[in-house]
């Protein structure tokens, strides 16, 4: 369906993410994408409780199908959500993969098996929303309101009807906020007597706003240097208004142009697309999407470039009113998509802008970095916040790679024009012999480099403090006072004396602010604009001081060379003083606490905290608690609860509730309700069923379903169902799976079982597989096993398995190793390693180890990480080490790590280090560190120290927190508890940012300047 309304990858993916979120919810009220605090744990959409139940959705855009190529893409994206519930506590049930396509043969083949290994290993229901079922949900009664929002009009009366039967329960009604939603949404009559619409959002003034024009201005009436293309060079020409203006070099048309011309194409044939190139500074990312859009100039389109009084602040307010006929201009999209405030919300507007039918055809069309493209686009580790989750999947199929060199076509292309009187050209070309790199040339970017590397010790000192405030998450606008004061810890002692006046910064700004070819300059000041949020509460205000940005080619080389460095303390001490946005503030502390800057941490996060920043008052929460003092967490929880932290006020019931006060904790969950949040009514209802309060759970239960909670049904029926009336319980699921809860039926037929039905039981768990959810099946036979009725489970398992749950694999293969039990065939095997999940792999090469077959064993393994899973080697290599067998176990992890097992280098080093290979072990610490992952370094460390050589351990423990030790499970995992106490062994009271040992005086400013500046506690 998306692929036919939209034709391309690029336009379908937006419009796929939101409908994919709204038709969730059209059967699971309570979904819920999660943001910046506290992180998803690898999940994008999500119903139940994060500290019980979930069903997660992961949506994949796969076009124009899905091929084992993508497999890895699945894989990974399941682990991350299993590691972090593991580490988290909480269980998936229900694992849903969403694809705009279909799978073509070999893909369907493999996920056949790899579903059911995923479904047997970790006791869970994969499922598949691919083209077919996602139509089929679309014409079904509840996903009517879906398809009237996204497609073509439609509408079914009897969906009215329906939902009211699966959100009423004994007479309980909708919640205000669902029977707002479902008839704008659903296309229902405003009339209709059992669902009171409201015109809301965007689509209530879509038929009034028809002929506004929106945002923007007519494509001709722009300049390609108003929308940020790197000027060439001094050439000029006179533009129609008569002014000159620069001229730009003749453009050389690339394969990725032919790419971009596609959307642009589609655009132009009614369909809305999104095209974000990705490539390093100054590789012709923006003169592409300028020459590209110049046939929808011809047309009359119109382009939009949200930039003022802030890029984000521009964007989010102004999405909405886009018309169609627009290209919406989003160059260097990290200012976008990467805000602090409005990053995730700006992703989301996009998308819905997107993938409304009503609001296209619309152009975007963005840039990025290749390092920010990675950051949005990556899956997090388990236990780790997620801030990007709606850009990754806005990104998912929308980005091309931008070349960084002209290949031997281009440059034949290039010399043509040069030939033909281009000079700007010809003398690019000139310069650029033998290396390709022709439009960084003309862009500037050696002579931006040439600036620093050859700039005064002035100059020099205020680009690299430039470079550390942008890479350690500071906003581009830095106030020159900021700059100033950071500036003297890059000087030398020397420097400082060597200036005769105080006028060095304003010669050294000058000095950075002369252009090379037009307007590039290294650092330019930036005028006329509101740089900054207002302040939300605290201390502190606008910074009035002039701003000033540093050129993008010298922000990326200062986050390549400076990588390995931490800032001096003039830095710190800087961003304390000048330094106003929540959000800089809080990254700030962040990055100081991951290099072990304790006292900095410190300070910042109270500055954050003062400033607004919900994420750093939780943190102060977290180290009240830490530090014995319960009450005071709480208050400032309250606290960030007041200030609209959905996460803050889930804390908050979760705190009442541990304490015994059930009053307070329900009139939270009811205030979370009425925001769309009914997992606290569910969780008070569970602890309450616990204590044995079953006549207030029920009570609870039936707010949760007055507020559109369809797993609080289920709740109900199991109440139903100990107290013994079955057909009640029965009833209540039932209505529970007309309401769209996926474990429903699996459920029932547990009852079933118990109430000693087998064979309805399974009638219903074969019902529930025929819809694409086997969990029922697995359910039943893993019951069977543990009351040992093995001959059952076997049975159940295989069903499970012919209806295409390759997770069954690994359960069969646990039964073969029982006392009369057969061996897994080696066909079965052979398709574990195709498809199944890498603990279920990894299980099976266990069991052929064990079982004495060290070839099959590894030939499993070999083949689970030609398809992408190396974690069956790793296993393999802890037996063998736990075994003594050190040289295969060594062969088996470097193989590993040769696949992308990060796991695998952590081992190596150790592998290494006790192997007596110091030189080798710090060489893969060292490699991990140049990847961004200082945790090897710590490990080495550790080793170190315990090794008794305190001397190396502490060089190795000091560069690990000056990259910054950052744990993939998050800033409280275990890990990062380790790494902590590690660090806290060596030095106490952490580290200075010179790498001394601090000293006891976390709560004071340190002294840090030649002329000794310094301030008391705050």
């Amino acid at each position: 369906m998306h692929e036919i309304r939209t034709g391309s990858t690029d336009g379908a993916r937006a419009d796929f993410e939101k409908m994919l979120a709204q038709l969730a919810s059209a059967t699971n009220p309570n979904v819920r994408m999660i943001a910046a605090n506290p992180g998803d744990w690898g999940i994008d959409a999500f119903a139940g409780d994060l500290e019980g139940v979930v069903t997660v959705w992961q949506s994949k855009y796969f076009m124009p199908k899905t091929t084992t190529n993508h497999s890895q893409q699945i894989r990974e994206s399941l682990a991350s959500g299993l590691k972090a519930a593991a580490v988290i506590g909480y269980t998936i049930e229900r694992w849903i993969l969403c694809i705009p396509s279909s799978m073509d043969g070999p893909a369907a083949h493999w996920w056949d098996g790899w579903k059911k290994r995923q479904e047997q290993t970790h006791d869970i229901t994969v499922e598949l929303w691919d083209e077919t079922e996602l139509v089929r949900r679309l014409q079904s009664p509840t996903g009517d309101q879906v398809r009237r929002a996204y497609y073509e009009p439609f509408t079914m009366p009897a969906a009215s009807a329906h939902l009211r039967k699966a959100f009423q329960q004994g007479g309980h009604a909708p919640s205000e906020r669902t029977t707002a939603l479902l008839p704008q949404a659903s296309g229902l009559p405003g009339e209709d007597p059992g669902l009171q619409p409201e015109a809301i959002g965007p689509y209530a003034t879509r038929s009034a706003a028809d002929n506004e024009l929106g945002p923007g201005t007519l494509i001709d009436q722009w300049s390609p240097y108003d929308l940020e293309v790197h000027p060439a060079g001094p050439a000029m020409s006179r533009a129609r208004s008569g002014q000159q203006q620069q001229i730009l070099p003749g453009y050389v048309r690339r394969e990725l142009d032919h790419v971009i011309a596609e959307a642009v194409n589609a655009a132009v044939a009614g369909q809305s697309r999104m095209v974000v190139l990705v490539g390093s500074s100054s590789t012709g990312k923006t003169r592409a999407c300028w020459e590209a859009i110049q046939p929808l100039a011809k047309a009359g389109w119109r382009l939009w470039h949200p930039f003022n009084p802030t890029r984000a602040e521009a964007a989010l307010a102004e999405l909405e009113h886009v018309r169609p006929q627009t290209v919406v201009w989003l160059n260097e999209g990290q200012h976008y998509l990467g805000d602090a405030r409005a990053g995730e919300q700006i992703a989301a507007a996009v998308h819905d802008l997107l993938t409304n039918p009503g609001r296209g055809p619309i152009l975007v069309l963005g840039t990025l970095w290749p390092e920010y493209a990675r950051k949005y686009t990556a899956l997090p580790a388990f236990g780790d916040a997620d801030p990007h989750s709606r850009a990754r999947e806005l990104l998912a199929g929308r980005t091309l790679t931008m070349p960084e060199i002209f290949d031997a076509p281009a440059l034949s292309a290039a010399a043509q024009l040069a030939k033909d009187g281009d000079r700007l050209l010809a003398e690019a070309l000139t310069r650029t012999s033998g290396s390709g790199r022709v439009a960084q040339d003309l862009a500037g970017a050696p002579e931006l480099l040439r600036a620093y590397e050859h700039g005064s010790p002035a100059a020099q000192a205020l680009l690299e403090a430039a470079m550390d405030a942008r890479r350690l998450g500071i906003g581009p606008h830095l106030p020159v006072t900021f700059l100033t004061e950071a500036a003297h810890g890059y000087l030398d002692e020397s420097d400082l004396q060597s200036f005769e006046d105080d006028n060095w910064v304003e010669a050294a700004l000058a000095e950075l602010a002369q252009t090379v070819h037009g307007k590039q300059a290294a650092l330019r000041r930036v005028e006329g604009r509101s740089l900054h949020y207002p302040p939300k509460v605290g201390l502190c205000h606008e910074v009035a001081a002039p701003v000033h940005r540093l050129a993008d080619y010298l922000e990326q080389h200062g986050r390549s060379i400076r990588r390995h460095l931490c800032p001096p303390t003039s830095f710190w001490h800087a961003a304390f003083t000048w330094l106003t946005l929540p959000g800089d503030l809080s990254a700030l502390s962040q990055e100081a606490e991951v290099r072990f800057r304790l006292r900095w941490a410190h300070l910042l996060r109270h500055r954050a905290a003062q400033a607004g920043s919900t994420t750093a008052i939780l943190e102060l929460a977290f180290f009240r608690d830490k530090a014995g003092d319960p009450a005071g967490a709480e208050e400032l929880i309250r606290q960030a609860s007041a200030m609209g932290s959905l996460f803050a006020l889930e804390e908050l019931a979760r705190r009442r509730s541990e304490v015994g006060d059930y009053a307070e904790t329900e009139s939270i969950a009811a205030e979370a309700a009425n925001r769309g949040n009914t997992r606290i009514l569910i969780d008070l209802g569970q602890r309450l069923e616990r204590e044995g309060d079953c006549a207030d759970a029920e009570r609870i239960y039936r707010r949760a379903v007055d507020a559109g909670e369809p797993e609080a049904l289920v709740k109900l029926s199991w109440i139903r169902h100990r107290a013994g009336d079955q057909p009640g319980a029965a009833n209540l699921c039932r209505q529970a799976d007309e309401a769209g809860y996926p474990y429903a039926l699996r459920d029932l037929a547990l009852m079933l079982q118990a109430a000693g039905d087998n064979t309805e039981a399974e009638a219903v768990a074969h019902r529930a597989a025929s819809r694409g959810n086997r969990h029922a099946l697995n359910a039943l036979a893993r019951t069977h096993e543990r009351n040992g009725d093995c001959a059952r489970a076997e049975r159940l398992y295989k069903l499970a398995l012919d209806a295409g749950d390759f997770e069954a694999l690994g359960s069969l293969a646990r039964l073969g190793t029982r006392p009369g039990g057969q061996s897994l065939p080696e066909e079965f095997a052979r398709r574990a390693a195709d498809s199944a999940s890498a603990h279920t792999v990894s299980n099976l090469v266990q069991i052929r180890e064990q079982d004495g077959d060290r070839a099959g064993a590894e030939r499993l393994a070999h083949q689970a990480a030609i398809n992408g899973n190396p974690e069956a080697l790793m296993a393999l290599s802890r037996m063998r080490r736990k075994a003594d067998d050190d040289v295969s176990a060594l062969k088996l992890a470097t193989q590993a790590a040769d696949f992308g097992s990060t796991r695998a280098l952590y081992e190596l080093v150790q592998v290494r280090e006790q192997a007596g290979d110091r030189t080798g072990a710090e060489r893969l610490a060292y490699q991990a560190a140049d990847a961004g992952d200082a945790l090897a370094l710590r490990q080495l460390a550790e080793l170190r120290l315990k090794a008794g050589d305190r001397a190396s351990a502490e060089t190795l423990a000091r560069q690990a927190a000056d990259i910054g030790l950052r744990s993939p499970w998050g800033a409280f995992s275990v890990v990062a508890h380790d790494s902590r106490r590690f660090f806290r062994a060596l030095w106490p009271h952490g580290l200075d940012p010179d790498g001394t040992p601090s000293s006891e005086t976390p709560g004071l400013l340190p002294r840090w300047s030649r002329t000794g500046t310094g301030a008391g506690a705050t």
